[in-house]
């Protein structure tokens, strides 16, 4: 289990950390998050997740907003959800608080 995995329990609030932001690429044409000397394409499914963060949500209150707004089960979105934050946690992307 990587070190993002075992943060991202329901109650844990991720936030975007100081230095990163969302940002419209006209370049590329598709939301980017830009970090110093990084910048990480976001396919519709990351863009979706990561507008939910705001320092304020906890996962399941993200992970039960996205599934109200696609129809889905917190079960089959809850996965998805969990798997890209903890991957964004590992490249130090995101940050969470308990």
């Amino acid at each position: 289990m990587t070190q993002g995995a075992e943060q991202v329990a329901g109650a844990a609030v991720p936030r975007i950390p100081r230095g990163v932001r969302l940002h419209d690429d006209k370049v590329r044409g598709k939301m980017v998050l830009l970090a110093p000397e990084r910048v990480i394409d976001l396919d519709q499914t990351g863009l979706a997740i990561v507008q939910q963060i705001d320092g304020q949500r906890s996962m399941s209150e993200i992970i039960d907003h996205l599934a109200g707004l696609y129809n889905a089960s917190t079960e089959q979105i809850s996965g998805d959800v969990k798997s890209y934050i903890s991957g964004l946690l590992d490249r130090r992307i995101l940050e969470v608080s308990a």
